[in-house]
C-alpha cells in the first residue's frame, strides 16, 4: 500500500483501491502520486489487460484533500500531483475501469470521465461544485463533459454544480450500469476481466481509435490548470474558501 492506495492483482486485471475512508476517500499528494504510478505499472506490464479504480463501501472519493488543496491553493497552482496524475489518465495505453459507490465528489468525478467503463451502485452520487468555490474545471471535463452529454447537461453538472444520481449518470452517459451496492466491486471486476480477457493489442488500438489524437485533451488539462491557478489567486475564490471552512467548522 502507498499513500493510502492499495495496489493488488486479480488475474490479468490491476486493482487500484483507494483506502482512507476515514477521510471519505480525499485524495492527498502522496494518493496522486500512487496513482499515477499504479497507470505507470499497468501501461508496463504486458500481463495487465485493464486496470479498474475502486473506492470503499459507500464511498467512491469526496475530492481534495482540504488540508493539501490549501496548500496548494497557498502556492497558487492546480499542485504538481494533481496535474501529473491528469496526464498519467490521458497518457494511459491500458483500459480503464472505474467501480464508483457512494459520493464521487470533484476529481472523483472527473477521472471517471477518462475511464473507459464505469459501473456505479444505486446509492452512487456525482457532483462536481468546482464554481461554488470560485473555481473552474479541471482533469479535462471542460471538453468531455459538454462531448459526452451535451451542452446544457454538462453546464449543469460543471457550472450549476448539480448532482447526478446513479440512474441519472448511467442515462446521461456518464456510466454504463447500475448494480446494488453489495455487487459493486464483483460487477466492476467481472468487466475489467471481460476486457482484459479480448485480444491485448487489438483492444488497445481500438480504444486509441475511439479517444483519438490526445493533443485537445492535454491542451485542454493545461488550459483548465492555468485558469484554476488564475482562480486560486483571486479574493472570490478566497471569500468562498473561507465560507466553506467556516462552514465546516460549524
Amino acid at each position: 500500500m502507498t499513500g493510502n492506495v492499495v495496489q493488488r492483482r486479480e488475474g490479468a486485471v490491476l486493482v487500484l483501491t483507494l483506502d482512507r475512508a476515514d477521510k471519505k476517500n480525499a485524495l492527498t499528494g502522496d494518493m496522486y502520486r500512487a496513482l499515477s504510478a499504479g497507470l505507470a505499472d499497468a501501461n508496463a506490464d504486458p500481463a495487465i489487460g485493464a486496470t479498474l479504480i475502486l473506492g470503499q463501501p459507500g464511498i467512491f472519493c469526496a475530492g481534495n484533500d482540504i488540508k493539501d488543496f490549501v496548500g496548494f491553493a497557498m502556492s497558487g497552482s492546480l499542485g504538481e500531483p494533481i496535474l501529473a496524475f491528469l496526464r498519467a489518465l490521458v497518457a494511459n495505453a491500458k483500459p480503464l475501469v472505474a467501480g464508483i459507490d457512494g459520493a464521487a465528489i470533484g476529481i472523483g468525478t472527473t477521472l471517471v470521465l477518462h475511464c473507459d467503463y464505469a459501473v456505479a451502485s444505486e446509492r452512487a452520487l456525482f457532483q462536481t461544485p468546482f464554481v461554488d468555490l470560485a473555481l473552474v474545471p479541471e482533469a479535462g471535463s471542460s471538453l468531455i463533459l459538454p462531448q459526452l452529454m451535451g451542452q446544457r447537461l454538462a453546464f449543469e453538472m460543471l457550472v450549476m454544480g448539480e448532482k447526478f444520481d446513479a440512474d441519472r449518470a448511467a442515462a446521461t452517459g456518464l456510466v454504463n450500469r447500475v448494480v446494488a451496492a453489495e455487487t459493486l466491486e464483483a460487477a466492476a471486476i467481472d468487466a475489467a476481466r471481460r476486457i482484459a480477457a479480448k485480444p491485448r493489442e487489438a483492444t488497445m488500438i481500438a480504444r486509441a481509435l475511439m479517444r483519438g489524437d490526445p493533443a485537445a485533451l492535454l491542451a485542454r488539462i493545461d488550459a483548465e490548470a492555468s485558469a484554476f491557478a488564475e482562480r486560486l489567486r483571486s479574493d472570490e475564490a478566497r471569500r468562498a474558501f473561507e465560507a466553506f471552512l467556516s462552514k465546516g467548522k460549524g
